[in-house]
């Protein structure tokens, strides 16, 4: 136990002092970081970010989709609780669904709904948004959510510019990328072997402009009251105890 302890330690200082950086960083956004027992990831909470509480993780991954290690992100938003939309890299999104398929043709499909992510499940229940205006966002890209009216109010404006701009360095073709909105929160996941200031740095702005535009959607959603939704699974099927930035 006490080598244990030591090892720890060693590896927990050595780590520091690689991801100064970013602590520095998050000081300068006045953001806790602190570095994860066993030392091999780190956490950065910043509760009155805007606009909303930010946490960020980076470690091993937690989603069997991403190998290594990877950063998540999420903010509380406190939205209405129909907003549950998606977008994802188009690689990931072939890979998801060519691996639910299997799964449901499977005996064991009531296994399937308990145990597989949102992130596989939305894609056999909510309907795809194949309108993307932007040519790049639409290749690079996918989009499902509840109701395609509002998964369109989301993407096609200021985030869709966003993506483009960010598919050509920050998110390179094939690498895993989810970025989704459900129980009143957004959440972004992508695959990140070594954590990069600069990486973090660009995803979050790509998460906070999301957020935003989030907000512009959940204002007109509250103002007409609940938009009508395309599947009622949906509802049925979510886990409201798991939380995707720590499962």
């Amino acid at each position: 136990m006490f080598f244990k302890q030591v090892k720890h330690w060693f590896v927990a200082r050595a780590s520091s002092a690689r991801w100064r950086p970013i602590h520095d960083w998050a000081e300068s956004r006045n953001a806790h970081f602190r570095i994860a027992k066993d030392g091999r990831g780190f956490l950065i909470e910043q509760p009155k970010a805007l606009p909303g509480s930010l946490r960020i993780e980076w470690g091993p991954s937690q989603r069997a989709y991403i190998e290594g290690n990877e950063l998540r992100m999420r903010c509380e938003l406190r939205l209405h609780g129909d907003l549950q939309m998606m977008v994802l890299c188009r690689t990931l999104m072939d890979q998801l669904e060519s691996a639910v398929f299997e799964a449901y043709t499977d005996t064991l499909k009531t296994r399937v709904d308990t145990d597989t992510p949102e992130e596989m499940r939305w894609l056999v229940m909510f309907p795809k948004f194949t309108q993307i205006s932007s040519k790049l966002v639409r290749q690079r890209f996918g989009a499902v959510g509840v109701n395609k009216e509002l998964v369109a109010a989301w993407l096609e404006g200021d985030l869709s510019e966003v993506l483009a701009q960010a598919s050509q360095d920050l998110l390179p073709e094939g690498q895993p990328f989810v970025l989704m909105t459900m129980r009143g929160n957004a959440y972004l996941r992508t695959a990140m072997a070594v954590p990069s200031l600069q990486s973090i740095q660009g995803l979050v702005k790509v998460l906070e402009l999301a957020c935003r535009e989030l907000q512009k959607v959940n204002e007109k959603l509250t103002d007409r009251g609940p938009w009508p939704t395309t599947t009622s699974i949906a509802w049925q099927s979510s886990r409201p105890d798991e939380d995707p930035a720590q499962a």
